[in-house]
């Protein structure tokens, strides 16, 4: 008997950023060409037999505070039996930038709890929560990067925290690119340290599946 998560006739949502969007949004739908498309592709492929209904509703550019606002619209209604979360990169971005949107752990955290709970409350989904990561090594600290990395772990300690709260899979995908980083360098996976090639799409693919029983 298979181990894998998913069972027939489920639904899957999978909500996030650019990572998650992936073009599924224009010629690439309704997937992308991302970690969502890789491992649904991956899912069929072993799972002929299980009719599973997946879903991408990733949008570049958002925080989870734009994934509050349209809540409702993309998760809630769906009312899927598995929902994956992947947010974060762009909240931190834009709290070291002192943006007007800017999003620092403390309303990461208020944000992220308002969202699960309010899945939760209308339906229970099981909940897979994945890491925002950041793909280099950067040791100095002053430089944009360095700053970065140093944030990181608060954006990191929130997801943690919410996957032990909620009883959610935890899929640690920066730990994930921190062990290929001490392999081989950052660009086999990135051409910058945000937005992943196929390769490192398969990392984040490898990892979501791994934690799911594939």
């Amino acid at each position: 008997m298979s181990d894998f998560v998913f069972g027939h006739g489920q639904k899957v949502v999978f909500i996030g950023d650019s990572i998650t969007d992936c073009g599924r949004r224009g010629e690439h739908a309704p997937f992308g060409t991302g970690y969502v498309k890789l491992a649904i592709d991956l899912i069929t492929a072993r799972y002929p037999e299980r009719r599973i209904a997946f879903l991408n509703e990733g949008i570049g550019g958002n925080t989870v505070e734009d994934l509050r606002n349209r809540w409702s619209d993309d998760v809630l209604v769906h009312r899927p039996d598995w929902l994956s979360v992947k947010i974060g990169i762009n909240d931190l971005h834009r709290t070291l930038a002192g943006a007007p949107t800017a999003v620092p752990p403390e309303r990461f955290a208020a944000l992220y709890r308002e969202v699960l709970e309010r899945a939760r409350d209308a339906f229970a989904p099981r909940l897979i929560l994945i890491d925002p990561f950041y793909m280099s090594t950067e040791s100095d600290a002053r430089s944009h990067r360095g700053r970065v990395l140093a944030l990181l772990p608060e954006y990191l300690a929130v997801v943690r925290r919410f996957a032990e709260e909620f009883g959610a899979i935890h899929v640690r995908t920066h730990e994930a690119f921190q062990e290929q980083l001490r392999h081989r360098p950052a660009d086999a996976f990135c051409p910058e340290p945000v937005h992943p090639n196929v390769s490192g799409h398969l990392v984040i693919a490898h990892a979501l599946l791994r934690k799911l029983g594939w």
